[in-house]
């Protein structure tokens, strides 16, 4: 992505920059100059999140703020530098200068979805441990193409969705793969609908000049280059196809997962998908409005992802049901909620909260609740439905070779083609 000087140049830079800060190389208690070392990459709404949840956990020890947005990386960098009580936090708009740097042992991506995999396979690379937000990665063979880096280079990934680490939703998921609602057969997301949008914006906004702060070429990354407008960037780039699929796979991915975890099929996918989708005929808003996307596995289970107000997945079965909305979990009785998982039954994985499970994960080698391989299965559901929504019929999926079935046009849709100089 960029040639020999440039990266020497740049690598420079940021080491002649950078803290002394030693790392930890194994679990237990740490001292200050033990601490894991972190930059963060996106800084700014979820990004912003993760990297003030980490600020929390006296393990880490985040060293730098990167942004494309310079604003967005100085803001975040003062109140890393406020909680630490001093200076020394580096401030790049570029991540490379951070993947550079040998004295950061990991990173955390909260960036647009389009540049996810770049971003993280690059880090792999380099020996960086990885928080990576959802979805995992803009298509279904960059998501496979982060799976083989992180396993390639032995590396620790933990996928943002974060509702595997919280307990009433591991209850719920163990309530349902212990039968307590009887044989399950439907299961029914709603991620959202229409567009979220944040800020005065319609998406019939003209162009407009760069902003001074902000690298629109490092923002767009490997998508198309397109005349900049305020309502494309930050936040609102999730309604763009450009660089996401709407709440298919934005509020999506936190449903599909919660659901195939639910059904003992997140391992796996599903063998046929069928979706319909209402698309936006003028703007730079073109995700699906509205949308219902049905899925049947090969164990008969059925799974539809369908637009709707709010969030929530509703697990269906021959005895009861089971709610999970955005913070709780409801049941057709009270006697299915207060049912006690037996020692011998079925039990998920223990988390002490998202983050804090990937730092464990990065102190003990160990496998964090949503790591690669679990983040690819889930978004590549949400990316078939979407898929099948914009070829306008059914389509038959193999979930061990991750192709569409004797349907060369479908597959074409399984990846995509970067802008140069971008490359996995």
């Amino acid at each position: 992505m960029m040639n020999r000087r440039e990266f020497l140049k740049h690598a420079g830079r940021a080491v002649a920059a950078a803290p002394l800060i030693l790392r930890a190389p194994q679990a237990g208690a740490v001292s200050p100059n033990e601490r894991i070392t972190m930059a963060c990459i996106g800084v700014g709404n979820q990004g912003g999140g993760n990297t003030r949840q980490f600020l929390n956990d006296p393990r880490v020890q985040i060293v730098a703020s990167c942004d494309a947005d310079l604003t967005r990386a100085k803001n975040m960098a003062a109140i890393i530098e406020d909680r630490y009580g001093q200076k020394g936090c580096a401030v790049t708009q570029d991540f490379r200068e951070l993947i550079a740097r040998k004295d950061i042992d990991t990173v955390m991506i909260g960036t647009p979805d389009h540049t996810h995999a770049v971003i993280t396979i690059a880090a792999a690379r380099v020996g960086k441990d990885i928080y990576c937000e959802k979805p995992l990665a803009f298509t279904v063979a960059e998501g496979r193409a982060v799976v083989e880096a992180v396993k390639r280079y032995e590396r620790v990934l933990q996928t943002g969705t974060q509702r595997r680490s919280n307990a009433r939703f591991q209850f719920g998921c163990e309530l349902i793969r212990n039968g307590r609602i009887g044989k399950l057969h439907t299961v029914r997301c709603v991620p959202g609908r229409g567009f979220g949008i944040r800020g005065d914006f319609t998406g019939q906004e003209a162009p407009q000049p760069v902003p001074p702060e902000l690298n629109y070429d490092l923002w767009l990354g490997p998508a198309p280059w397109v005349p900049y407008t305020a309502a494309r960037c930050h936040f609102n780039f999730r309604w763009i196809l450009d660089y996401g699929e709407g709440y298919i796979s934005d509020n999506g991915v936190h449903a599909v997962d919660l659901a195939t975890w639910a059904m003992g099929v997140d391992y796996t996918g599903p063998e046929l998908i069928d979706g319909k989708a209402t698309f936006p005929t003028s703007g730079i808003y073109d995700a699906p409005t509205e949308f219902e996307i049905n899925y049947r596995y090969a164990n008969g289970m059925k799974m539809v992802l369908a637009s709707g107000d709010g969030f929530g997945v509703r697990f269906e079965g021959s005895e009861g049901w089971i709610h999970m909305s955005g913070g709780d979990v409801t049941a057709s009785s009270d006697k299915i909620l207060k049912s006690t998982i037996g020692l011998n039954e079925f039990h998920t994985h223990p988390s002490p909260g998202h983050h804090a499970n990937f730092i464990d994960c990065v102190l003990n080698r160990g496998v964090p609740v949503t790591h690669a391989e679990l983040g690819q299965r889930a978004a590549t559901v949400c990316h078939l439905g979407f898929i099948s929504c914009q070829l306008g019929r059914p389509l038959k999926w193999d979930p061990a070779r991750e192709v569409f079935l004797d349907d060369a046009a479908a597959n074409r849709y399984l990846s995509r083609a970067m802008r140069e100089p971008w490359g996995l």
